[in-house]
């Protein structure tokens, strides 16, 4: 399968409410999420998780910037134990997330006033 995108624009409420968004049902390793930042207030805070898994894809208060960022979560082995590349590093072994027909959710706080941001999702 070939990697896509799905875009989703997010847009805080008059009143300086949260803003809310989801991508289409999407199906496959989410490779990256990239912000590009619009005209957001500066110190911008959103989480982005996975709809119906609640799996957490990224989580960031105060940002100011466009930014990327290529989400993974740690593995673990068969009795639920913590991977981590050697004992000493503490380092986790890190495994892809994988949405399965899940929409990507993405809730935005301290974003100004009817401000909007844009969030581009990489997948395959």
């Amino acid at each position: 399968m070939f990697a896509q995108k799905e875009t989703v624009v997010v847009t805080t409420a008059a009143t300086g409410e949260a803003g809310l968004g989801y991508s289409k049902p999407i199906r496959g390793r989410i490779f990256s999420v990239q912000y590009v930042k619009g005209n957001f207030a500066n110190g911008v805070d959103f989480t982005i998780t996975l709809e119906t898994s609640g799996i957490g894809i990224w989580a960031e208060d105060n940002v100011n910037a466009s930014a990327v960022k290529c989400p993974r979560q740690p593995a673990h082995s068969q009795v639920g134990a913590a991977l981590y590349f050697n004992d000493e590093s503490n380092e986790p072994v890190p495994a892809p997330i994988v949405a399965v027909d899940d929409r990507v959710k993405i809730v935005i706080a301290q974003g100004g006033d009817e401000k909007s941001g844009t969030f581009h999702i990489i997948y395959g």
